[in-house]
């Protein structure tokens, strides 16, 4: 115990992660901000009122923000600051149609965690993705390793699902992995997929193994299209909390998440969905994982592609 964690944005995915963060039982303190008065301590309220139930004695805090920066006092100490604030997506839109006013939000958010947590681990979680974690890092002017974002981590986690589900069979038995950006260039490696150790090509034939890739690179927007206000959070907050666990525990899991690539894969210099080794610091390094060829394109291409959209965004 004794570490501390902080969630900005207490909307549906903030809130559910800093349940998920509560409830581990691994922080002594959980803090929750938000813009909207009374919000993050309400639910800090309630959350607190279940910790006899559920059997955790993490404490959670609410604390409200302000544009000028008041109450982000109450994150000092954080080892590790989640980023949920911003907009989420409305049916129809892309993830890019929120980069110019989720960019005002997320910079105006890193300023605030370096003043007030300056040796913090930020995990973000805005979208569009991988452009809010490079505008996240060049605002907080935090090493690049202790700046990362969500996104391998759900792109996987659908995979597997849909994987299990057209299988019939338990999502423990399947290993999947995607890399890439969190979007149109999402990059799923079906070499690494596997069923029970056997694999996934061997189970499925290609043009089906294809359908499920494009399923899970609109994995969002299908539940999005549902919903009709708001978007995920249950399946989004639960990687999101496990990035966080690793880091608190300085476990040095393999997750794929977006991180910094330099070199790596021949890849220099962008914020990109590959697989790191996460401690306390943040990334301890990218893992080169053996791709086929393809796979390998994708992935220099989702490169060429978010680093085009990670330079506009550091004007913004």
């Amino acid at each position: 115990m004794g570490k501390k964690v902080t969630v900005v944005g207490a909307g549906f995915y903030g809130s559910t992660t800093a349940q998920r963060l509560a409830e581990y039982n691994i922080f002594d303190t959980v803090v929750l901000t938000d813009i909207v008065e009374g919000k993050p301590e309400g639910l800090a309220l309630d959350l607190n009122q279940s910790r006899s139930i559920e059997g955790f004695e993490t404490k959670v805090v609410g604390q409200t923000t302000g544009l000028d920066g008041s109450g982000y006092e109450a994150i000092s100490g954080s080892d590790v600051v989640v980023i949920t604030a911003g907009l989420p997506r409305k049916p129809g839109m892309s993830r890019m149609d929120l980069i110019e006013v989720n960019a005002k939000i997320v910079r105006s958010v890193a300023e605030n965690v370096a003043k007030h947590a300056p040796e913090a681990v930020i995990i973000v979680v805005s979208n569009p993705l991988d452009e809010m974690t490079a505008l996240t890092q060049i605002a907080s002017q935090f090493p690049k390793n202790r700046v990362l974002g969500q996104a391998g981590m759900l792109d996987t986690a659908r995979f597997t699902h849909f994987v299990a589900e057209t299988l019939a069979v338990p999502v423990a038995s399947v290993q999947t992995l995607t890399l890439g950006s969190h979007g149109d260039t999402m990059v799923p490696v079906p070499s690494r997929c596997t069923v029970n150790g056997q694999p996934l090509s061997e189970l499925l034939p290609a043009e089906k193994i294809e359908e499920l890739v494009v399923r899970t690179r609109n994995g969002g927007a299908e539940v999005v299209a549902l919903l009709k206000t708001g978007s995920a959070y249950y399946a989004p907050s639960a990687a999101a909390a496990r990035m966080a666990k690793a880091v608190a525990e300085d476990s040095g899991a393999v997750m794929p998440v977006c991180a910094w690539v330099d070199g790596e894969y021949g890849i220099e210099g962008v914020y990109l969905g590959v697989e790191a080794e996460l401690g306390a610091t943040g990334v301890r390094k990218v893992v080169e994982t053996k791709l086929t060829d393809s796979e390998l394109a994708g992935l220099k291409e989702a490169a060429e592609a978010v680093r085009a959209k990670q330079a506009d965004v550091a004007a913004l």
